[in-house]
């Protein structure tokens, strides 16, 4: 049988499979965590009793929050390295870069298996891995030896054919696939990229186009393994690890989808959702107040060599803000050794950590009402820190001609040959540590233990604590940014800040009512892979999640910690009471204030019904 390059790989690492509830459990070669999840991870991991991690690799990272603001950032970093060295664990700190640049720099290989506590951990499948994103609690699972389950993903196949004009990037093609598909339209499918025009993209490129296929929903993307894969690989003094890779010639896909990159021109996510797609054209002459560049999307050298090609001999607007980022300490090096350091600096560019920074909300918030392009990959609603600037997510190439110009500008047609591609990579791996099994786990006094809940009633009747529309993200469940993150390791805490952003009464009102249900609509829970978004409200009493749909990362979160989730969509508005009764078959919802009554098969298979009888997946061991 022909194979996809998605089951080639599953099906080299399955563990089993369960056919009447169509999931496959596969073995996981790689983990990789960061410090806004790590804590919770490694706490988890820490629970089981465990000597040492199982895997063949597991990589911690601090990236995230890395604004050392009072003492607790500081000391989750102390027990996230303690962590590190006691149980066999690389250990990356701060300043050496994003997880997802040094990750596909330096211990991706093709056709391995990744599981990472970040949605954009598919990164490093541009190098031809199969990288998931998942929350802490699967990857704390996934260091102990036990297999990762997934719904067995659809294989969508993206055929790319010819090669891009000049001005428009990879970043073009992933926001016009995303306006193209939505952002649910990828839950439960890996993207698969082949055609001759795959030839023409450096792994960096595919990097890119896989990083932000999170933003379809998607379980992952992947590329090929090839010349490109293999060029980059000698250039990290990696080519031992190269496998050439790619799906079989006539291979069925599920879907199909063909994209001219020829026919491509420069595209912008408009706020505030990736899927709001327009031509850069039709966004001309926008006033700009902002530009950042970086992230885990678009920092890597060959990113800053357009950047700079477009900057030299010219100054940033009078009016508008440019900061870069490069993503690793790797692409320091060598946009400082090549000449393109200065050439930002003197075209009056302000240079930010090696991090994630302003992508998360820990530093560079705009000002009220500005006008900010990123060549991030998310612009949710707030996410920026400031909830009424516009945030437009755009290539490299449009925000730093967007920043010389100061209105959203258009480099279709730019050639960009200031500098050269074809250089050194430098192999400086200073911040990198490997464990030495000897350090004792330090936790400072904002490290508390992950609480245990007890297991819903199979009746109950609650309250709606909140009813929300279509598409509601992570980050307006548990908003991230500089005031929140510091208390990642405290669930007492940080629940406090649940839906914050858009009531600021919601923690306040669980309390007084002993929690309830929250009701949405389709598409509950996209963004990151947070599992706080989960373990702070069941903290707060929620029992339960009605929605329409929900995106893949979180419904498993949700049932991780024991708050059922109901696929069902119900009228409902604030403080409606509401009555469930499930068994293993069906889940019947009445909403009593409004005398109407839903009845519906349970989405869940007996594992994951399992683990809500059991009061959430730590209450298993």
């Amino acid at each position: 049988m022909k194979k996809t390059l998605t089951y080639k790989i599953l099906d080299e690492h399955k563990i089993s499979e369960d056919i009447e509830n169509n999931t496959i459990s596969i073995k996981i070669d790689q983990t990789l965590t960061q410090d806004a999840t790590g804590t919770m991870a490694y706490l988890e991991f820490i629970s089981f009793g465990l000597d040492k991690v199982k895997t063949k690799l597991s990589v911690s990272y601090v990236d995230h929050n890395t604004l050392q603001n009072g003492f607790m950032n500081a000391d989750d970093h102390k027990f996230l390295q303690t962590v590190a060295d006691k149980y066999g664990i690389v250990y990356s700190k701060a300043g050496n870069g994003i997880c997802h640049q040094v990750n596909l720099e330096r211990f991706a290989v093709p056709g391995g298996t990744i599981l990472g506590s970040d949605s954009h951990t598919p990164t490093s499948s541009g190098i031809g891995a199969l990288a998931i994103g998942a929350g802490g609690l699967d990857v704390a699972c996934a260091m102990a030896g036990m297999p990762f389950s997934i719904v067995r993903p659809k294989v969508v196949g993206v055929k790319l054919i010819n090669t891009l004009r000049a001005g428009v990037s990879a970043k073009d093609i992933i926001i016009y696939l995303i306006g193209r598909m939505t952002v649910k339209g990828g839950v439960n499918k890996v993207i698969e990229y082949y055609g001759d025009g795959v030839k023409s993209l450096t792994v960096p490129e595919r990097a890119t186009i896989c990083n932000m296929g999170a933003e379809l929903g998607a379980t992952s993307s992947v590329f090929p393994s090839d010349e490109q894969t293999l060029d980059f690989l000698k250039r990290q003094g990696r080519e031992n690890d190269f496998k050439a890779l790619e799906a079989d010639e006539g291979c069925i896909y599920d879907e199909e989808i063909t994209i001219d990159l020829s026919a491509l021109e420069p595209y912008a996510s408009c706020p505030n959702s990736p899927d709001n797609v327009k031509k850069v054209d039709e966004l001309k002459d926008i006033k700009v107040d902002q530009v950042l560049i970086g992230s885990c999307t678009n920092s890597s050298y060959l990113d800053f060599v357009k950047v700079a090609s477009i900057l030299k001999g010219k100054r940033v607007h009078k009016d508008v803000s440019l900061a870069i980022a490069p993503g690793s300490k790797q692409v320091l090096q060598m946009i400082t050794k090549n000449g393109i350091l200065d050439v930002l600096l003197e075209a009056g560019a302000r240079v930010l950590e090696s991090a994630c920074g302003p992508c998360i909300g820990m530093g560079q918030s705009p000002a009220s009402d500005a006008v900010s392009l990123r060549t991030f990959n998310r612009n949710f609603y707030g996410r920026s820190g400031t909830n009424s600037a516009k945030v437009y997510l755009v290539s490299p190439e449009v925000a730093a001609m967007s920043a010389v110009n100061g209105y959203i500008s258009n480099p279709l047609g730019l050639k960009l040959d200031e500098f050269s591609c074809d250089v050194d990579y430098p192999k400086c791996d200073s911040l990198l540590y490997e464990p030495t099994f000897t350090s004792e786990v330090v936790m400072g006094p904002n490290i508390k233990m992950i609480p245990r809940f007890k297991p819903i009633e199979n009746e109950f009747t609650a309250k709606v604590m909140i009813s929300l529309l279509d598409n509601i993200t992570t980050d307006h469940i548990m908003p991230a940014g500089a005031k929140v993150l510091p208390y990642r390791s405290n669930i007492e805490k940080i629940s406090e800040f649940v839906f914050s952003n858009i009531d600021e009464d919601f923690a306040k009102r669980c309390k007084e009512n002993g929690g309830g249900v929250i009701v949405a609509k389709s598409n509950y829970g996209q963004g990151s892979s947070r599992e706080h978004a989960a373990i702070a409200p069941r903290y707060l009493g929620i029992k339960a999640v009605i929605a329409t749909s929900f995106a893949r990362i979180h419904k498993k979160n949700l049932i991780n910690f024991g708050i059922l989730p109901i696929e069902l969509d119900i009228e409902a508005e604030l403080l409606d009471e509401i009555s469930i009764l499930f068994d293993r078959q069906k889940v019947v919802v009445k909403n009593i204030t409004k005398n109407k009554e839903y009845t519906k098969e349970l989405d869940l298979s007996d594992y994951e019904y399992k683990l809500i009888e059991c009061g959430g997946l730590l209450n298993t061991f």
